[in-house]
């Protein structure tokens, strides 16, 4: 993966210290970002090891971790929303329907909601998949952010609630340096853009 110092961007945001989680009170998005923000300064470490994890609610130690695991860690924080459980049940009810990238002939509850094309999928089926909006102005806080960079490795993150100086919405992931929050919106190929409320109540 790049370097921090190899992929700085104008506009980018600092990384900030952890906060508290928002309250309920406040719209979902919201929540959703601010449990990603928290996350910078904490997961400082892009380790894309295989582990072998609890279930359900599994996890690597916070201080690293991949892209997906900002997302899964930003809904278990925010909503008690558990990614892992979630892709691992739906997997096993309808394998074929997930992409057979890796080979496997069943699924595997300690990675495949840490693989952004599994996580894609399980999003097109219980998720919304929006269109790309026709200005930076369109994305909206709380959307996820998928694209492949150099234009093979998947990779997602969180759209913030704050933007850049130019007015792009900022983007909550870890693509190398660990969690932080950037301003890539339009420079990758394949980008797409979903919607994964929580439930109702969360």
């Amino acid at each position: 993966m790049p370097t921090r110092r190899a992929f700085l961007l104008s506009g980018l945001s600092l990384p900030l210290a952890p906060v508290q989680l928002a309250r309920r009170s406040l719209p979902w998005p919201t929540r959703l970002a601010m449990a990603a923000r928290a996350q910078i300064g904490v997961t400082r470490i892009y380790d894309p090891a295989y582990v072998r994890l609890d279930y359900p609610m599994g996890d690597v130690p916070r201080s690293r971790g991949v892209c997906t695991d900002v997302i899964i860690r930003a809904y278990r924080d925010a909503f008690g929303m558990d990614l892992q459980e979630l892709v691992h049940e739906d997997m096993r009810s309808a394998f074929g329907a997930y992409p057979s990238i890796w080979g496997l002939t069943r699924p595997d509850r300690n990675i495949d909601h840490r693989r952004v094309p599994n996580l894609e999928r399980y999003i097109e089926r219980h998720g919304h998949v929006l269109s790309l909006p026709d200005s930076s102005s369109g994305w909206q806080a709380g959307d996820l952010y998928t694209m492949r960079y150099k234009g093979a490795l998947p990779h997602i993150g969180i759209v913030s609630d704050r933007a850049s100086r130019t007015g792009r919405p900022l983007i909550l992931h870890n693509m190398g340096w660990g969690a932080s929050e950037d301003d890539i919106i339009g420079r990758f190929p394949e980008e797409r853009r979903f919607r994964l409320p929580p439930p109702s109540g969360a």
